[in-house]
C-alpha cells in the first residue's frame, strides 16, 4: 500500500455536527445548555473511542467566535485528547477566515484539532482502505473535484466536509449553492443547518446533511430534529452510513412553551404577543428581544429599522460577531 496513506485503527468516521460551545443559555431552552452541550460532545467522543471511529467536526465548533470564558475552553481541551478532524464554520470565527483572536485557533495551535481545507487534507488507511478527507471551510468556494493519488492500488474513497447554504429538500428557499457531482469526491458532508436533510446522489457523488448534536432554538424543525451523530462505517470495497442518536430530553423539557396570545384585535396582536414573550421570557441571548423586534418593526422608515437593529444587536451579542444563526 502506498506509503501516503498510513494505517490507522479507525473503522469508520464519527461526524459531530456544529456542537455550537456556549456559555449562555440560548432561544428559550430552560435547562443549564453548557453543561448539556458538553455532555453530547463527551458523550460522542466518547462513543467514538469505543468505536474505533475517527471524529470529525464540520464547522461551529464554538458559538461565539471569541469572549469564551476560560473554563469552557479548558473544558474542550480535556474533551479533545484523541485525534479530531474539522474545518471552521461561520460562527468560529470573527472576520471573513480564522485568526489568532479566535478561540477555534487556540484549540488548533494546542494541537487539539486538526483544521481542513483544500490544501490540507487527511490521508490514512481506515480499514484496510485508502481514504483522503478533505475540507472547505465556511466562505471558501467549494472544489469541483479532487484528483487522488494514481500509485495507489485501490481508489481512496474521498470525503469532503462542507459549512455552506446547500440546497435541500426542506431548504430550498435559504440554500445557495445546487448539489452537484464533483469529480473523484464520493461523499460531501455539509454542516451549518441546523436539521438532517437527508442524502442527495450527483453522478458519484452523495451528498449528506446530518444536523447538529443539539437543539438550539424552539421551533417546528428542531420539535422535529432528532440530535445525532452521523457515522460512516468503511471497509475495502464500500462504505454505509447510519445515524446515531445522542441522549437527549423530550423537545417540552428542554424549551418554555410559547407564550399565549390573548385575544386582541388585528393592529396590536404582534405588540401584544412581542411583549408577552419579552416579559415572560428574559432569556441570555435576547430571543424574547428578537422575536419582538421581529413582529413590530415593519411599521417604523427604514433607516429607524436599522437603527433598532444594531442597537438590538449590540446589546445581545457580547463579541461584536456579526456572524448570523442559520436555520434551526
Amino acid at each position: 500500500m502506498n506509503n501516503a496513506y498510513p494505517h490507522t485503527p479507525y473503522k469508520g468516521l464519527l461526524v459531530i455536527g456544529d456542537p455550537h460551545l456556549e456559555a449562555r443559555i440560548p432561544g428559550f431552552r430552560k435547562d443549564d445548555y453548557p453543561r448539556v452541550i458538553l455532555e453530547k460532545l463527551r458523550w460522542s467522543l466518547d462513543y467514538a473511542r469505543r468505536e474505533s471511529l475517527l471524529p470529525i467536526i464540520p464547522g461551529d465548533l464554538f458559538h461565539l467566535p471569541r469572549s469564551n470564558p476560560n473554563w469552557l475552553l479548558a473544558e474542550v481541551m480535556d474533551q479533545f485528547d484523541i485525534e479530531i478532524l474539522g474545518i471552521y464554520g461561520n460562527h468560529d470565527v470573527h472576520e471573513n477566515t480564522l485568526t489568532d483572536d479566535d478561540t477555534l485557533r487556540v484549540v488548533q495551535q494546542a494541537g487539539r484539532i486538526t483544521l481542513l481545507d483544500s490544501d490540507t487534507c487527511y490521508r490514512a488507511q481506515i480499514n484496510g482502505r485508502p481514504v483522503v478527507i478533505g475540507g472547505t471551510p465556511w466562505g471558501r468556494r467549494l472544489p469541483t473535484g479532487y484528483s487522488h493519488d494514481t500509485e495507489s492500488q485501490i481508489k481512496p474513497l474521498v470525503v469532503w466536509l462542507t459549512h455552506h447554504d446547500i440546497i435541500f429538500p426542506g431548504y430550498e428557499d435559504q440554500g445557495r449553492i445546487r448539489p452537484k457531482e464533483l469529480a473523484g469526491i464520493d461523499l460531501v458532508i455539509n454542516g451549518h443547518i441546523h436539521r438532517r436533510l437527508g442524502e442527495i446522489n450527483k453522478g458519484r457523488t452523495c451528498w449528506l446533511m446530518p444536523g447538529n448534536i443539539s437543539r438550539r432554538s424552539r421551533s417546528d424543525a428542531t420539535r422535529n430534529h432528532l440530535p445525532a451523530v452521523l457515522r460512516v462505517n468503511i471497509d475495502r470495497v464500500q462504505w454505509h452510513y447510519e445515524y446515531i442518536e445522542v441522549p437527549h430530553q423530550p423537545f417540552e423539557t428542554v424549551f418554555h412553551e410559547a407564550v399565549a396570545e390573548k385575544p386582541t384585535d388585528e393592529g396590536s396582536s404582534a405588540f401584544i404577543s412581542g411583549l408577552a414573550e419579552l416579559q415572560a421570557r428574559r432569556t441570555q441571548t435576547g430571543e424574547g428581544l428578537m422575536q419582538f423586534l421581529n413582529k413590530n418593526l415593519d411599521q417604523f422608515e427604514d433607516d429607524v429599522i436599522s437603527e433598532i437593529q444594531q442597537l438590538a444587536y449590540e446589546v445581545t451579542r457580547n463579541d461584536g460577531s456579526e456572524n448570523q444563526e442559520t436555520d434551526d
